[in-house]
């Protein structure tokens, strides 16, 4: 909750599904700038966009499970104004 905005190490994996966004994986970044929930939560408003149905089960997880570290878009659910704009295939697993 204390993390600010940093740098993170990419996963092999993300760097694989990025990898359509360059020449070849090698071309990908491996590190990335990220905001850490805690900085994520400072904000006003906060705007969550998902899309696709591989994120089903994760929209499920952040807005309707448990608040718990191991989700941390969990933590969502704890602040004031939380926006969120999820295709059809994203929100599926929601009522």
């Amino acid at each position: 909750l204390q993390g600010g905005t940093h740098i993170v190490e990419l996963k092999a994996e993300t760097r694989e599904a990025n990898a359509r966004f360059f020449e070849s994986v090698d071309q990908v970044p491996a590190k990335a700038v990220t905001m850490g929930i805690g900085s994520i939560l400072k904000a006003d408003t906060i705007l969550l966009v998902v899309k696709g149905a591989d994120k089903a089960e994760i929209v499920k997880e952040a807005l309707t499970g448990p608040i718990t570290t191991e989700c941390p878009a969990s933590l969502l659910q704890t602040h004031a104004k939380v926006i969120v704009l999820l295709d059809r295939e994203a929100g599926r697993l929601l009522d």
